[in-house]
């Protein structure tokens, strides 16, 4: 391939290759051509000119392929605009010569083709160059249009359209030749054509004014005719076309040059709208033709004529634009609702067609109003819609009020007005529900009256009316929370009220079942007695139906209604109404069958309506209930639920023979029941009915393929039954695209209609699963067959083998049976049963039963494989494969196979071959690859298949085929992939555009390959770069397919190439193709490409880029905007805003749920990875988006400084109105869009945090600033961030307030400490404190909603105590706002708000005293801290800021409210105390609840008190401790406080109560109370628990502990002490954290503190009780007593113990020998501790240090010596590890000395040896400041224990070592010691030395030890002797008897052991060596 890289062609390499390769060099070469001549320079281009279009020339003539053919031209087109023009006349001949040849083969054909194309690039590159030309050209191209086949009209329009595009105005000779050809193929039988030429007359229509003036008519006309058996894509280009064209018509006012040649008339709106409408209403049949029909009502619109005209409504508009539709909407909407007005009969005569034409009016105003206007604009639009719905009603008043005979016609009036209602309701409910509570404005406008206006309608005489006023309700609940009780009590009210009308029942009931489903919508809920007010309603309906036969129907209905409503609010609601529920469900059947034969036999018609009416309501309530309250299906209530069962079903069976008896208006409510039935079983588990499986099944079959099914409805039944990917292969229509709400309807034949509300009312209160939109259920008769074909599968899965095998044969034979149209309606029923009864099998590993089954389903499925209806293949396909899943059997699945081999062999129809292909396809994907030898048949198969030219439908699924065995083979597919990808290549370059479905499957099959490709795609071999340059080749084919979900494919193929080699991926090409779709203006005014899935494509693409290369990705899109030409200017650009940009506004217009999550992860990514680098661009972007939705409010803030010098008493100084109106580059964004915004603001805060530390540092951000400008620093841009908090928190939406809350409260909390360098002893944040209170005060406001207060109280407490504000009377504005909420709480959870659920106000209250809380702690700990540094303040501003005046001052602020407060907070404790005990003891918890939340929503309550109990916990520890718990001494001041504050113990207990309880009492009730929920939470420690809980709750523990009164209680308390230790151990064990261990251990030292407070307290009265007793009784207190024990588990030193060993192994591991000594643990060098971890240590040696205080004293000393090694080797590490200055220190040292002279006396001969040892490492520290004192003092003794030996000779080794020890350290000192003192030391020395000598006799019998020992003396003096040679003979010379002793033992020795010389000779030396180091050492 790199032959092909360069100008010229290689001819030479080319004509080597084969045809495959040949095509793909050339493409690859024109490809690379592309890119070069744009870089060459021109002289080059010129000089290689002529032979470069030669060659171009030449591949003309070789019959190119399409994508070759449109490359190719584009170079000649690149080529000549870059070099010499003169010859492209020649080229341009030759082009017309080769369209004009007279050859008609097919091969000839892609020349002529090739030639045409070229025409096109050539004009539309070089224009009116060739304007001289082109009138010749174009004759020559339409001439040949007249004879050219679809493909050459095709290329031919697309080639008009570049020469109109080219030459512009210049064209003008020709525009009514090419106007005239383009209409005839504006209609052609290709669809393709159609949009070719639709393409080029909107290119035409540019230059042809004709077009939107005098011909608008037939242009109009000739649109509707297009639309006629249109697909989705014509209906998209020809819609675009058409209103573009009507919108120019009213837009070009000034023609200008034109308008002198011909008079051109004005269109007005009207004439617009109208034309638009005639084509609506009566199709594409003209004006005068129709009317005959018209008259006979025989024509009928067809559908696709109606969508596309909607369609071109909302080009129309959107055209126009916002502006202009703001101006225009009251003309706009009136005619729109016109549309569906009852003066159109045949618009709404059928039900059917009244339905589908609603939903197009719907749609035009969803998309427009939803679509174009910002939120002001949609409110005012709003306000017309209620206008409309007034001026409606009237006329319906109008007529049910007049009494006389003329009814009858008013009744039409009626009938007129409903479908604009439903349209008008169901928009504003769109509206209102888009702009939630945004939307508030418009409900308080009493002028406007949409609440009012929506309830009167719900009287309206038709129910479909009825049902979309509830709905409408809905919406306005869910938008606002708030309405949502008001309203519902206003329809129970209106219920009650008006229960003796039949419209009102109906009309209200639907609107409480709306309301109670949109609860699910509003997280604060409806407070919890509305269920029981609702059930007694419901039961009162129930009960009065039989009262009066004329509301029997409705009254039954809505009491059912308002119970299946009622259970959409879960478990926590329906648990306490059960028991009533479950009673009606079993009073509504009989009791027995016999009951139910006599009922058949009485009663008449009506009755049975009302009983089948209510028995299927009470099936759908109950159907409601196992769907929402799953928690509440215990064995016991489904036991309940069976009884009514098995009478339902039977009534099921009698159905048919009643409806025999009493007639057809009967069939709706049994249709109604049976589906009801259906539902309900499908939810319960099989076994529930077991013994009626027969029975049901019998009359599934009957339903499925009885008799009176007319209606083959398959395109809703199958689609669930398909696997997903194959709906690929049908109708675009299946996909999902932004028009499917009306494009929904074509897939229904004419007669069905799509889904609407008042097909079944029940279904209002349920959630809709496409989205926010009204529910629309299918009709009934739909609606059955599907819940048929579901519960079919379940039940068929369940019965009886044999039953099983014989409904299958009675199903196969119903299809033998039928004809026709009837038999295709069977046949459908029949293969979605099996098919869903197999998928049943599959999904719950069953099996098929035995091999007999096994014909009758493969006879079923194989039928549908052939079936001509391609969904029905698809279904089939997919049970074919789950077949042999459930059967399970390898032959079976080979046999299988084979069938549809032999099949793809033989047959040659279309139906056979796609049905069979499909079928491997669909087998491999079902069990994997099959076998090898199966793998290369399929694939064989599946290669012809595709290849064969003549069926486009064969190739596509036999592409898809193959698609999903490249997918299911995996690695076994390695073998093909090289032959695959030329053929996917060579069909790639050489199938024609037209047939985009084939290029779809290619697309999915390259996917796969690279999918199965992976990883190895980076490899650098030839074979894998080959294989990549084909799948990029083949992704660049793709990618310039003019159809979007080929370019769909492409791109999702590239990002899978990205993902494997992303090296390879070309990125800013990629960027810059995914830009372009993504901000394609030419299509439509949005903002975007029209193709859903495209879109969608391009998102996911973007968004795996930018988490590995955002920043790249955002150059390479700017980029792309700053060279792009000028006609890609996107609404959004890209210049001026970024990619980044870009996408916000795309995520404001945009409608998708998923797109708009990819667009959110993007540009998550993007900031993660860029935000901090382009700070300021970020918080620009988010700036603008924030202050674009100021219109509303239309507030900022102003210049803080200019106000920091004005006025600052008052708050709305900070508000002023906008001045500047520049352009924004939002304009008007919606709420989510502005949340989102928000939401950034805080992300972007967070990333900084890991950034720079100038961040946050305001002085060296200035000054890093100050060296390089292009630095940039978050805390340069606080008022920004103030700002948009504030903007944000000031908004009409909730969630924005949210957002701007939680923006001000991470701005506080990161930003409050940064001292302002201007203005030394100040902060940065002081300055903003007049906009933190304006922000904040809104939020306190009556109707504000509880999570917005909450979120307040939050924010004003973390203002507060961030400290940011010294002077008392600037924190009074915000200390304010918690007064004034602290006020609203007091009186408990009665006083707040009813509009809500109890739960919210238990939010509310609990954040306002958490809120109090956090303040409280902040004002305690200031004022300890400012006890004490008051002296030491140095300059005069500080002890002003932080001096007496401020911090106590805080604390007097709370100090008056701290009454209320502390007893609130222990309600709140005692609150949390119940709710976390466990579930057993729910018995004994307080029925009517606590102080703060009520028994039935205590479990949502639980969630509130979690959220705020630890500061509450703190605050109130603080406070028992500023009282004192005083009981003992009432005289100290602080007593009195606590007195009057708590009157009760808990606030609970009652007057007579409190006197019962003594203080001393409350207070241990308020001390267990604290102790206990501390202990419950510590020793169980969720992994969810917060660092800020665990803190909170030991720093309670901590206070508590401050005080006497509870230290005394834990003192006196042993097991109490121990348990709390335990649980501080297992804190320190699980939670890492430093401040929690060391708050942990702050806690452990207290109560060992409390433990010798005790242990004091008791010796002091002991001794007092006793007076001058006797001594021995002391020992008695502490631990340990008599024995001295501490027994693990009962003692509180060993827990202590435990614990700081504890902490002292885990920060220092060499202190654990097993540990260090292991043999996995290398000996590492000790470590540097960390300045936590040095805390840490010293925290537990401080308690280690206090823990023998608990003890109790020494008893005596027999355990004593035990440990004293241990102490003085401690004493020893201390000695030569510290520094001298604090070892010498004199009373240290004289300690010290005093415990080595107490060891050396002990007589234990181990302890004795380690002193020994110790001794001499201490003797020998260098410095003798140290070591000397140690000298003196202990020498002395040392010897005399050494000649005590002399006189005891030693018995046992430990004695010999004993005295080995000891003359090592007499030695050592003889060597440290200085000159002039040595021989005095060896003096004492030798005699020692010599005592233990033995002479020759003596040595005979010596014991080994004697024997030892002499040996050890003897080799001593060998070495001293020659050493200190001079004082040796002294010594010798002066005591005779040693001598002598020596000589006897030295002949001796040498006698026994001769070996003396030698070693006294070699022990020389040593001693030479060492005396000479130490001479060294010590100079």
């Amino acid at each position: 391939m790199e032959l092909a890289h360069s100008l010229l062609l290689n001819e030479e390499a080319c004509n080597q290759l084969g045809e495959v390769q040949k095509a793909e060099f050339i493409f690859d070469w024109l490809r690379y051509l592309e890119k070069l001549l744009l870089a060459t320079s021109r002289g080059d281009v010129k000089e290689k000119q002529k032979t470069l279009v030669e060659q171009l020339l030449s591949l003309l003539n070789s019959s190119p392929g399409p994508p070759t053919r449109k490359l190719l031209a584009k170079n000649l087109g690149i080529l000549y605009g870059i070099g010499d023009t003169f010859s492209v006349y020649e080229t341009i001949d030759k082009c017309n010569d080769l369209i004009r040849s007279k050859d008609d083969s097919p091969s000839y054909l892609p020349t002529k083709l090739a030639a045409v194309v070229c025409l096109g690039s050539l004009y539309k590159k070089l224009g009116r160059i060739l304007s001289n030309t082109f009138t010749e050209t174009v004759g020559n191209i339409l001439k040949a249009m007249k004879s050219a086949e679809s493909q050459g009209r095709y290329e031919i329009m697309l080639s008009l359209q570049n020469i109109l595009k080219g030459l512009g105005a210049a064209a003008t000779p020709c525009h009514r030749d090419i106007y005239k050809a383009a209409r005839s193929c504006l209609t052609d039988r290709s669809m393709a054509v159609r949009c070719a030429a639709a393409k080029c007359l909107f290119e035409l229509q540019n230059e042809a004014s004709f077009m939107w003036s005098t011909d608008l008519d037939s242009v109009a006309t000739l649109c509707f005719k297009s639309f006629e058996g249109s697909n989705y894509d014509v209906r998209i280009s020809v819609s675009k076309l058409l209103g573009t064209v009507l919108a120019k018509a009213i837009i070009s006012k000034h023609p200008g040059a034109a308008a002198s040649r011909q008079s051109i008339r004005r269109v007005s709106l009207e004439e617009v709208l109208e034309l638009l409408g005639t084509g609506f209403l009566r199709g594409s049949s003209g004006f005068l033709r129709a009317s005959g029909d018209m008259l006979k009502g025989t024509s009928s619109v067809s559908r696709d004529v109606r969508v596309g005209i909607t369609q071109a409504y909302v080009v129309f508009i959107s055209t126009l634009g916002g502006a202009w539709l703001e101006k225009n909407f009251a003309a706009i909407l009136s005619h729109m609702l016109s549309l569906v007005s009852q003066s159109h009969p045949k618009v709404t005569q059928a039900q059917a067609d009244a339905v589908c034409s609603r939903r197009c009016v719907s749609f035009i105003l969803r998309a427009t109003i939803g679509g174009l206007l910002g939120e002001k604009a949609q409110i005012a639009a709003a306000k017309d819609i209620c206008q409309a719905i007034w001026k409606l009603k009237k006329v319906v008043d109008a007529v049910m009020c007049d009494g006389n005979l003329e009814t009858r016609l008013g009744s039409t009036d009626v009938a007129a007005s409903q479908h604009m209602l439903v349209c008008a309701l169901q928009e504003l409910g769109n509206l209102i529900h888009g702009l939630g509570t945004t939307a508030a404005p418009l409900l308080q406008d009493s002028s406007a009256g949409v609440l009012d206006s929506v309830i009167s309608v719900i009287l309206h005489p038709s129910m479909s009316v009825r049902l979309t006023a509830a709905w409408c309700l809905h919406c306005i609940a869910v938008a606002l929370p708030s309405y949502l009780t008001p309203l519902l009590d206003r329809c129970l009210e209106r219920l009650t009220v008006l229960k003796s009308s039949p419209e009102a029942v109906t009309g209200f009931s639907f609107a409480v079942a709306a309301l109670l489903g949109a609860v699910k919508h509003c997280p604060l809920g409806i407070p919890h007695g509305k269920g029981k007010i609702i059930l007694t309603l419901a039961e009162d309906l129930l009960c009065s139906a039989t009262q009066n036969s004329r509301l029997s129907a409705q009254r039954t209905q809505a009491g059912w209604l308002l119970i299946a409503a009622l259970m959409t609010l879960g478990p926590a609601v329906v648990s306490h109404h059960l028991a009533r529920v479950l009673l009606l469900w079993k009073c509504v059947f009989p009791v027995s069958p016999k009951d139910l034969e006599t009922e058949k036999s009485r009663g008449d018609s009506f009755t049975w309506q009302v009983t089948l009416e209510g028995r299927a309501g009470a099936l759908c309530a109950i159907k409601s209930f196992v769907s929402h309250c799953g928690d509440l299906l215990t064995e016991e209530v489904i036991q309940r639920l069976l009884p009514p069962l098995p009478c339902a079903v039977d009534l099921l069976t009698r159905l048919s023979s009643i409806i025999k008896t009493y007639g057809s208006p009967l069939k709706t409510p049994s249709v109604v029941y049976r589906q009801r039935l259906y539902e309900l079983l499908i939810l319960l588990p099989p076994e529930t009915y077991e013994g009626h499986l027969c029975a049901i099944l019998k009359e599934l079959a009957a339903d499925l393929t009885g008799p009176d099914i007319q209606v083959a409805a398959s395109t809703f039944l199958l689609p669930p039954l398909c696997h997903q990917d194959d709906l690929l292969l049908l109708s675009p229509l299946l996909q999902e695209t932004d028009h499917r709400f009306i494009e929904e309807q074509l897939l229904l034949s004419n007669g069905i209609a799509c889904g609407s509300l008042e097909y079944d009312p029940y279904s209002i209160y349920e959630k809709d699963i496409g989205g926010d939109s009204v529910p629309k259920p299918l009709p009934p008769t739909l609606s059955v067959i599907s819940s048929a074909i579901k519960l079919f599968g379940v039940v068929c899965a369940h019965v009886g083998e044999a039953q099983r095998l014989l409904t299958l044969e009675q199903l196969l034979d119903s299809i033998k049976h039928t004809k026709g149209a009837r038999q295709q309606v069977v046949q459908l029923h029949v293969i979605a049963s099996v098919s869903s009864f197999l998928k049943y099998v599959a999904g719950s590993k069953g099996s098929l039963g035995p091999e007999e089954m096994r014909r009758p389903a493969l006879a079923l499925v194989t039928g549908a494989l052939e079936s001509p209806n391609p969904l029905m293949r698809c279904a089939a396909a997919e049970a074919w494969a789950r077949l042999a899943q459930v059967v399970d059997d390898g032959p079976f699945t080979a046999s299988l196979a084979q069938v549809s081999f032999d099949k793809l062999k033989s047959a040659r129809d279309v139906v056979t071959r796609t049905g069979h292909s499909l079928a491997l396809g669909s087998l491999h994907r079902h069990l994997g690859g099959i076998s090898s030898q199966h793998l290369n048949s399929c694939v064989g198969i599946l290669y012809t298949l595709s290849q064969d030219s003549t069926s486009p439908d064969v190739q596509t699924w036999a592409l898809h085929s193959l698609s999903l065995i490249i997918d299911s083979a995996g690695p076994l597919y390695y073998p093909h992939v090289e032959p695959t990808l030329s053929l996917i290549i060579m069909l790639l370059l050489n199938v024609p555009p037209t047939h985009a479905e084939v290029h779809q499957s290619l697309g999915r099959c390259l996917n796969a390959l690279i999918t199965t490709l992976g990883p190895e795609l980076q490899g650098n071999s030839t074979s894998v770069s080959t294989l990549r340059m084909s799948c990029l080749l083949g992704c660049a084919v793709m990618q310039d397919n003019p159809d979007c979900l080929v370019q769909a494919q492409a791109i999702s193929c590239l990002q899978q190439l990205h993902m494997f080699a992303p090296r390879h991926v070309n990125l800013s090409s990629l960027v810059s193709c995914l830009c372009e779709i993504l901000l394609d203006n030419s299509v439509l005014v949005n903002l975007c490409s029209p193709y859903l899935l495209l879109r969608r494509a391009v998102l996911a693409c973007l968004r795996q880029l930018v988490q590995r290369e955002a920043a790249e990705v955002s150059e390479h899109a700017v980029t792309l905007a700053k060279d792009s030409r000028e006609e890609l200017t996107p609404d959004a650009n890209i210049r001026e805003v970024g990619l980044e940009g870009a996408l916000l506004t795309l995520l404001d217009k945009e409608t998708d749920q998923r797109l708009c999550h990819d667009i959110k992860e993007t540009l998550n990514h993007m900031l993660t990875s860029m935000a901090v680098d382009k700070l300021s661009f970020w918080l620009k972007l988010c700036k603008d988006v924030l202050a674009a939705s100021a219109d509303f409010t239309a507030v900022t803030c102003v210049d803080t400084m200019q106000e920091e010098e004005g006025d600052k008493g008052d708050d709305a100084s900070v508000l002023t109105t906008r001045s500047d109106d520049r352009s924004h580059p939002f304009t008007n964004p919606r709420w989510a869009t502005r949340v989102f915004a928000a939401e950034c603001v805080c992300r972007i805060i967070n990333q900084c945090e890991s950034a720079h530390c100038a961040h946050f540092d305001i002085a060296l951000a200035q000054e890093m600033k100050k060296r390089d400008s292009r630095s940039d620093f978050l805390v340069l841009h606080l008022a920004d961030l103030i700002r948009m908090a504030f903007m944000a928190a000031t908004d009409h939406s909730d969630q924005l307030r949210l957002s701007g809350l939680q923006t001000l409260l991470i701005v506080i909390r990161r930003f409050a400490t940064i001292p302002e360098p201007e203005f030394p002893g100040h902060v940065i944040l002081e300055q903003y404190q007049a906009n933190v209170g304006a922000a904040l005060r809104p939020a306190f406001t009556s109707e504000t909603a509880p999570d917005v207060t909450a979120k307040a109280c939050q924010v004003c407490s973390a203002w507060i105590a961030s400290g940011v504000v010294s002077d008392l009377n600037d924190l009074r504005r915000v200390h304010h706002l918690l007064v004034s909420s602290l006020t609203k709480i007091q009186a408990g959870k009665e006083a707040l708000s009813h509009l809500y659920n109890e739960s919210a106000s238990t939010m509310e209250i609990l954040a306002v005293l958490k809120a109090w809380a956090e303040v409280y702690i902040i004002a305690v700990e200031r004022h300890k801290n400012n006890k004490q540094p008051l002296k030491t303040t140095s300059c005069p501003e500080e002890s002003g800021r932080n001096g007496s005046d401020s911090s106590p001052g805080l604390l007097d602020l709370v100090h008056t409210d701290l009454g209320t407060l502390s007893r609130l907070w222990l309600a709140a404790l005692q609150d949390f105390a119940l709710l976390t005990l466990p579930s057993e003891f729910a018995s004994q918890l307080p029925i009517e609840g606590g102080a703060f939340y009520t028994a039935e929503t205590s479990e949502n309550a639980k969630l509130h008190y979690n959220n705020s109990w630890a500061l509450i916990l703190h605050a109130t520890a603080l406070w028992l401790t500023s009282t004192g718990f005083i009981v003992a001494d009432p005289d100290e001041g602080a007593s009195n406080l606590s007195r009057p504050v708590t009157p009760t113990s808990m606030c609970q207990g009652s007057s007579s109560g409190a006197i019962a309880k003594s203080p001393e009492d409350v207070y241990s009730d308020r001390f267990h109370l604290i102790l206990g929920i501390s202990v419950e939470f510590l020793c169980s420690l969720r992994s969810d628990a917060t660092m800020e809980s665990i803190t909170a709750c030991l720093h309670a523990l901590q206070a508590l502990l401050d005080v006497p009164w509870p230290r005394s209680k834990i003192g006196s308390d042993q097991a109490l002490g121990i348990e709390l230790l335990n649980v501080l151990h297992r804190v320190i064990l699980t939670r890492e954290s430093p401040s929690i261990q060391l708050a942990s251990l702050e806690v452990v030292r207290q109560i060992i503190c409390a433990a010798q407070e005790h242990v004091k307290e008791k010796r002091r009265s002991a001794e007092v009780d006793d007076g001058a007793a006797e001594k021995e009784t002391l020992p008695e207190f502490g631990e340990g007593k008599d024995t001295g024990g501490l027994v693990p588990g009962k003692s509180l030193v060993f827990a202590a113990l435990e614990l700081c060993v504890c902490i002292l192994v885990r920060q220092l591991p060499e202190l654990n020998p097993k540990l260090t000594g292991s043999p996995g643990i290398k000996a590492t060098k000790p470590q540097m501790l960390s300045e936590d971890g040095s805390r840490l240590v010293s925290a537990a040696l401080v308690i280690l240090s206090e823990l023998p205080a608990v003890c109790s004293p020494e008893v005596d000393g027999t355990h004593q010596e035990l440990d004293e090694v241990s102490l003085l080797t401690a004493i020893t590490v201390f000695i030569l590890s510290t520094s001298p200055e604090v070892t010498i220190i004199p009373c240290l040292q004289k300690r010290c000395i005093e415990k080595f002279k107490v060891t050396l006396e002990i007589k234990d001969a181990m302890v004795q040896i380690k002193t020994y040892q110790l001794l001499l490492s201490i003797f020998q520290y260098p410095n003798p400041a140290v070591s000397y004192p140690y000298i003196y003092s202990l020498v002395s003794s040392i010897v005399e224990k050494l000649q005590e030996i002399d006189k005891k000779n030693p018995e046992d080794t430990a004695e010999l070592q004993i005295f080995q020890e000891g003359i090592k350290v007499l030695e050592t000192l003889v060597t440290i010691a200085e000159e002039q003192h040595r021989s005095q030391l060896v003096a004492c020395l030798l005699p020692i030395l010599i005592s233990f000598l033995l002479d020759e006799n003596a040595l005979g019998s010596a014991t080994s030890i004697m024997r030892n020992l002499h040996d050890f003396a003897l080799q001593n003096l060998m070495q001293i002797g020659p050493q200190y040679s001079s004082v040796f003979k002294s010594v010798m010379a002066s005591s005779p008897s040693l001598k002598a002793r020596l000589e006897a033992a030295i002949k001796g020795n040498q006698e026994s052991v001769k070996v003396g010389t030698p070693t006294s000779k070699h022990t020389k030396h040593p001693g030479k060596n060492s005396s000479i180091q130490l001479k060294t050492s010590f100079l």
